[in-house]
């Protein structure tokens, strides 16, 4: 298929500017390819595939985008990059879509970036913080989508080094860029501080139960908790702690921090005084309960998806979902890989389900789309906000 074929005589009837269709596009629809744990160590994150599905559904029966239906071909890679790999190509060798949107996780995600971008496909929405997704001078057609791991570890660090200066300090992660990019900003917000840190544990996806390492760190003497997990070893962590006795301050990482799969799991009552930080509305908050937003999104919870309300997760693939829909309303009737990744480089909007005061927004030289947090804490029913509005704009690249 050409790169872009123009309408018959380049310009329409009324001198209006001729379609142009790159791979994955036609007169009628729009190909989208997306890699999801649909199975494996993470699969609870697959909820997010599954709900840009349905979302995507929902706007093809309102009219699709632009007058053409988006076709979301969502492959399961089980969070193992070998597998991403050889799904990914089978989206762009054979489905040959328009881009790759969405695709779940750091290393699946980092086992793709040099091929997708030697095809020059987009890769954009990352779920996943890494800071190297903003690498746009290497890597110009990857782009992220949440705050980067790194400045989120950032916000913890700072925070503890500026209100418990005696801290000490216990660290566990995941064995991957995942966790070190979370653990480099936690370092560097702390500054001349992290000899606060008193022990590190870590642990591979594929590890049946963290549990022997957070016994190590109980025994370490710390009183202060760094939880770099994904949604599973969260819920395990949380539940060891309490059969254990062990009551640090504990610092939970975003991407782990929803309540129905990780929280209510592990406890409610085991959660409480967590703190975190996030840029989402918290669906179990009162706060949003006649906001707009919210009521869209419930609406569509109740009778499109039918999922779980209590999962934040199910909020961030709304979303990321919408900002999706922006990007393909942007590129009108050119629909070349080219025009994605040039209108994915010129956003500043606000997409639903984001705090207030929180934007999208994006350059050519900023692959980094929400670059603004608030810290929150548990308080065994619900997130509640403390704070203000942080602003990390330009501290992942630094």
């Amino acid at each position: 298929m050409a790169v872009a074929a123009a309408i018959a005589g380049g310009l329409a009837w009324g001198g209006a500017q001729a379609a142009e269709y790159g791979p994955g596009a036609s007169e009628t629809e729009i190909l989208i390819g997306n890699t999801m744990p649909y199975s494996g160590p993470v699969s609870a994150y697959g909820t997010i595939g599954k709900l840009v599905s349905v979302c995507l559904d929902k706007k093809n029966a309102e009219g699709g985008v632009n007058g053409r239906k988006v076709r979301y071909i969502s492959l399961d890679d089980g969070y193992s990059p070998p597998k991403t790999v050889e799904q990914t190509r089978k989206l762009v060798e054979r489905e040959k879509v328009l881009g790759v949107v969405q695709s779940l996780g750091t290393p699946t995600s980092f086992s793709v970036r040099k091929y997708l971008n030697q095809k020059k496909v987009p890769q954009l929405l990352i779920a996943s913080g890494g800071s190297m997704w903003g690498d746009y001078e290497n890597y110009p057609w990857t782009m992220g989508y949440q705050p980067a791991y790194r400045t989120e570890g950032q916000i913890y660090g700072k925070y503890v080094a500026a209100n418990y200066p005696g801290a000490k300090i216990a660290v566990l992660y995941q064995n991957d860029d995942f966790g070190k990019d979370y653990l480099t900003g936690f370092k560097e917000g702390l500054g001349d501080k992290t000899d606060l840190i008193v022990a590190e544990e870590t642990y591979e996806s594929t590890d049946p139960t963290v549990d022997s390492q957070i016994i190590n760190l109980a025994n370490s003497g710390a009183d202060t908790f760094l939880n770099i997990t994904t949604a599973k070893f969260a819920a395990q962590s949380i539940r060891k702690m309490a059969d254990i006795g062990w009551q640090p301050m504990h610092f939970l990482n975003n991407t782990s921090n929803s309540i129905g799969a990780v929280l209510k799991p592990a406890g409610l009552d085991k959660s409480v005084d967590i703190i975190s930080a996030d840029y989402l509305k918290d669906p179990t908050d009162p706060e949003w309960q006649d906001d707009e937003d919210f009521k869209a999104w419930l609406d569509f919870m109740e009778n499109d998806f039918k999922g779980d309300k209590l999962d934040k997760l199910n909020v961030y693939a709304w979303s990321t979902c919408h900002a999706l829909i922006h990007i393909l309303e942007k590129m009108g009737d050119t629909l070349t890989r080219e025009n994605m990744l040039k209108q994915a480089e010129d956003l500043d909007f606000e997409p639903p389900m984001l705090l207030p005061g929180i934007r999208v927004k994006t350059g050519p030289q900023d692959h980094f789309p929400i670059e603004q947090m608030q810290l929150i804490r548990f308080n065994g029913e619900a997130w509640e906000r403390f704070g203000d509005i942080i602003d990390v704009s330009g501290t992942a690249s630094n």
